[in-house]
């Protein structure tokens, strides 16, 4: 393609042509300019250009000089202005026209040494000897370039302003163009919708950043697209109008949407400076253009709040049916920009109430033992997965105690009364758990060369649910297990369960609820419980020592337990981070040379905003009395119910009943008997053998400004999408890594960088472990 830099210099040299037989080779080519249009673009012709010269103060390093000075150019009789040999002079006149030469008599002395040069050298002018303007070079069909032009003052003033910029655009894409004063206006703004959205952002300091050319044409541009003169009307108002988005204003607004942490001021300018319209349906629509005002989203998160908080006074089923109807009302505002800026906290605490209403509703009080856990392994588990994220979801304290009133009144009956249901029916036949050897698949104590046991305390079964996801994201291949904890469900009886040396383990249940060495009766306390690991041939692994992934090992990992007896509720905004932690140990042993990762827990919890059930157990009656489980008294009459510790069938324990604690206020404890503290996971991590390298993928592309929306078929496991400058360089990425892929499915990527519009990429494929599978070259904001 040709630019319009090249189509110019071409016209301007094409002005030496002549007929040898009849004339004598020109001496140089004039260029008069009388108005100076062409002066701006000068410097950037001398560069591709080394003959051009030009009128004006004694400057060789810009190759400029007086009349004189240049007649010496001509005759090549100074070296201070070094010509190329096969080049003829071309002179710049500025301020002169050539009506200005032709009258010899009557023109400046200064100008007279030039004169002559009319006779002996070629004018670049048009066919009817007019000098060029900028307008008629773009327009003209005899010796300019053919363009349909504007010429409109308007337009002449656009052009002028706007034309170095042109220079380096492609003439064939212009052909066919009407080229008006919007478009040359654009030439300098590039992208005026981002502009303007930085204007309203910085204000004063966008202006100050800009030179006059191009803040001129900024203003033009805004006034013909969208009828605002940034001058006169400024940022409030302009602010205001974004928030209302009507009429030119939408297509700002859905990309301010796009990206709205570009621009962190704009939303507490339309908060603290603009007042939103009055109109007797406004603030109840939630419809353009409601949804433009943070004060709208904030009335609709107030009201959510005062909903959620007299959920506490009605009956769980009527609590159910509320937070569907809110869930209608107010699910919507998840897809609005106030979510994506962390203003609809309730909003999105409220997808995951919907999820724990669902789920809440159905009972999992019926049947058998196998029967109810079954039911538990099939959606029970979301229930408490449901009530985490929605407190994960909550930020502020109001916030975080109406959520808690939500869960509580449909939570805490579904649990109770589940527990209240598996205690009974644990009593009559006894517990699936009780065995010491529960676990007959793949037991701890005969795992194969190469494996590692990574020990997670109160890993409970919904969170190794999302680990297990997690981790298959990663490209990991993940086998589940599911295991009965041992009772009582505490770390003390629990993590000798889970260690590859139980047959070495046995004795007395103490104060303390830990077994004793088989062999001395030493209590089996951390301490002991790695002494046997060693001395059974268990390596075992810190958190620096990695091992070499020979043999077996034994590591512990994880701050799950801790931080819940520490945080109690605030635990459900920890989750992310441990569990990120997590996979990431995870990661690094297999990277060590690990075969494979067995990761057990001891047992899971009950976390209950605002604090578990109070249950009353003398302690008379007790020799230890822990949150949900207790030694009796030898002799000692009580009405609790008792269990068989896991260790010696012929001792046993209290346990409270349903999900109650022996404690006042506790949020977040263990020990008892219920699915949420009894039935866990075990996962068995590896490498991923079964990709499949030779899947075929298709990707289709589409660019809605610097977001690309990705539509991808052939599926592979744990593989990720990634936009890149060079395809095989992760370090080139323009969108923070890619995304992991969960299956089929349309993703959308933002590239940040505004500057990086226009500019060439790839969109890549790539495997579990990195490798590149494909890629499509594209333009990053399309074409």
């Amino acid at each position: 393609m040709t630019k319009i830099i090249e189509s110019l210099m071409q016209s301007i040299r094409s002005a030496e042509r002549h007929n040898p037989e009849v004339q004598v080779a020109p001496a140089c080519i004039l260029w008069p300019d009388h108005s100076r249009q062409w002066e701006p673009i000068i410097p950037r012709l001398q560069e591709e250009m080394p003959e051009l010269v030009l009128l004006g103060d004694y400057c060789p390093e810009t190759r400029a000089g007086p009349a004189i000075w240049l007649r010496c150019v001509v005759a090549r009789t100074i070296d201070d202005a070094k010509l190329p040999a096969d080049r003829l002079p071309i002179i710049y006149l500025p301020g002169i026209s050539r009506q200005d030469l032709r009258a010899v008599e009557s023109c400046p002395d200064s100008l007279k040494p030039l004169a002559e040069l009319q006779y002996r050298g070629a004018f670049w002018s048009q066919i009817n000897t007019k000098d060029w303007t900028q307008l008629m070079f773009l327009r003209s069909d005899q010796g300019g370039l053919s363009l349909d032009v504007a010429q409109d003052s308007e337009t002449k003033n656009a052009i002028q302003i706007a034309f170095y910029r042109l220079l380096d655009e492609d003439l064939d894409l212009l052909r066919g163009k009407r080229l008006d004063k919007d478009y040359f206006n654009t030439l300098l703004t590039g992208d005026p919708v981002r502009d303007l959205l930085q204007w309203l952002d910085q204000g004063e300091d966008f202006k100050l950043k800009r030179d006059e050319n191009e803040w001129k044409a900024f203003v033009e541009v805004l006034k013909s697209q969208i009828g605002f003169n940034p001058e006169d009307e400024g940022t409030i108002s302009g602010v205001s109008k974004l928030a209302s988005h009507e009429g030119p204003w939408i297509p700002v607004w859905e990309r301010f949407c796009e990206a709205p942490k570009r621009y962190p001021n704009i939303p507490n300018l339309i908060r603290e400076k603009c007042k939103p319209p009055k109109g007797k349906l406004f603030w109840h629509t939630g419809e353009s253009p409601a949804e433009g005002w943070p004060q709208w989203n904030e009335e609709q998160e107030n009201a959510l709040r005062k909903e959620l908080e007299i959920l506490g006074s009605m009956p769980a089923h009527e609590a159910r049916k509320r937070i569907l109807d809110l869930e209608k009302q107010h699910g919507p505002r998840r897809r609005l920009v106030w979510a994506e800026l962390g203003e609809s906290s309730l909003s999105r605490a409220l997808e995951h109430l919907f999820v724990l209403a669902g789920v809440t509703a159905r009972s999992l009080a019926a049947g058998t033992v196998e029967e109810m856990a079954a039911a538990y392994q099939s959606f029970g588990w979301t229930a408490d997965d449901a009530a985490i994220r929605a407190l994960a979801s909550a930020k502020k304290s109001a916030d975080m105690e109406a959520v808690k009133v939500a869960i509580r009144a449909i939570y805490l009956p579904w649990a109770e009364e589940s527990a209240r249901y598996l205690q009974r029916l644990v009593e009559v036949s006894g517990y699936p758990g009780a065995n010491k050897s529960a676990s007959r698949s793949r037991s701890c104590s005969s795992l194969e060369d190469g494996a590692c046991i990574l020990f997670v305390d109160g890993l409970r079964f919904d969170l190794a649910q999302r680990l297990k996801e997690m981790l298959a994201n990663r490209g990991c291949q993940v086998e589940e297990i599911v295991n009965w904890a041992a009772l009582p469900t505490v770390t003390a009886t629990g993590k000798p369960a889970v260690a590859p040396i139980k047959e070495r383990i046995g004795g007395e249940m103490g104060s303390s609820f830990e077994p004793c060495i088989a062999e001395s009766g030493q209590s089996l306390n951390g301490y002991y419980l790695k002494k046997l690991l060693k001395e059974s041939g268990w390596d075992i692994l810190d958190a620096f020592y990695k091992g070499n992934g020979k043999g077996n090992a034994w590591c512990e990992f994880g701050d799950i337990d801790k931080e819940g007896h520490s945080k109690g509720g605030k635990l459900a905004g920890q989750i992310e981070g441990l569990l990120n932690d997590i996979e990431e140990k995870v990661i690094q042993l297999l990277e060590a040379g690990w075969q494979s990762i067995h990761i057990v827990t001891d047992h899971g919890w009950l976390l209950m905003p605002g604090g578990l059930p109070k249950t009353e157990l003398p302690s008379v009656l007790t020799q230890a009395k822990w949150a949900r489980c207790a030694c009796i008294k030898p002799g000692a009459s009580t009405e609790e119910r008792q269990f068989p510790w896991h260790w010696n069938p012929d001792q046993c324990f209290a346990l409270a009943d349903g999900i109650s604690c022996y404690k006042n206020g506790e949020e977040y404890d263990h020990g008892g008997l219920s699915f949420q503290e009894c039935l866990t996971l075990k996962l068995i991590i590896s490498k991923d053998s079964s990709y499949a390298s030779g899947t075929k993928i298709s990707l289709k592309i589409d660019w809605k400004g610097l977001r690309c929306k990705i539509a991808i078929n052939g599926f592979l496991p744990g593989s990720s999408i990634d936009i890149r400058e060079q395809p095989g360089n992760p370090s080139t990425s323009l969108v923070k890594g890619g995304k992991i892929l969960h299956e089929n499915q349309k993703i959308s990527l933002l590239v940040e960088n505004e500057d990086l519009e226009g500019t060439e990429a790839a969109v890549v494929v790539l495997d579990p472990k990195g490798n590149l599978v494909t890629q499509i070259d594209t333009i990053i904001g399309g074409v």
